[in-house]
């Protein structure tokens, strides 16, 4: 999606920035683990695969996918030292309350903690993620999020829920959670609060 190509998000504990092709290498290595691949539900591709998609997302105008590398670090492109994740948005229209025009949006945190102990419980997940939905409700007219987890995933499951996401389905044919959170004028101010530090900047 071009609306964000150059778009930098600044939080306290995290920056996310562009997905580029200079980050296929390190998702594409991070994504070899089985381990995350089960975690986040997902099938290995080969990394001429990863930069076809890379470049499809940055390139098309109207691809309904904004993706942001997460890095822990400072300011900056040189300071941004340590990458963490990648942090998935993708936009639906939701028919199922027959209201055509909400917009919608599935989040999904493709992160390095389950290769990295020392990198969990240490909050940057919860920040990065309330980052990219404070941007979705400000910039991209969100009025629903959803969140698709894998059901041994525990730790996002419960994050998810500290972030005010309900569970809503269970699928059993696919091992998976469905948490969802309807923005409400509550939530939005909520949202706004929990994110009044970060600083959008370009890239």
């Amino acid at each position: 999606m071009k609306i964000n190509r150059n778009t930098v998000l600044q939080g306290q504990r995290v920056t996310l920035v562009p997905y580029t092709s200079a980050h296929v290498p390190r998702y594409h290595e991070w994504m070899q683990s089985e381990e995350l691949q089960r975690l986040t539900a997902s099938e290995p591709l080969s990394l001429e695969q990863e930069y076809e998609m890379q470049r499809s997302w940055q390139d098309d105008a109207d691809s309904e996918d904004l993706k942001h590398f997460l890095r822990v670090g400072g300011s900056g492109k040189q300071r941004m030292s340590r990458a963490v994740g990648v942090i998935f948005m993708q936009f639906f229209k939701d028919y199922s309350d027959l209201l055509p025009t909400a917009l919608c949006a599935e989040l999904l945190l493709h992160s390095q903690y389950s290769l990295e102990p020392s990198y969990r419980g240490r909050g940057f997940g919860k920040e990065a993620t309330l980052m990219m939905m404070s941007y979705g409700v400000r910039n991209l007219g969100i009025t629903k999020f959803e969140a698709k987890i894998g059901q041994e995933n525990e730790a996002s499951i419960c994050m998810f829920k500290k972030l005010h996401f309900k569970e809503v389905a269970v699928n059993s044919v696919f091992q998976e959670v469905t948490l969802r959170l309807d923005i409400s004028d509550q939530e939005r101010r909520w949202l706004l609060e929990q994110t009044n530090h970060v600083e959008e900047k370009s890239y």
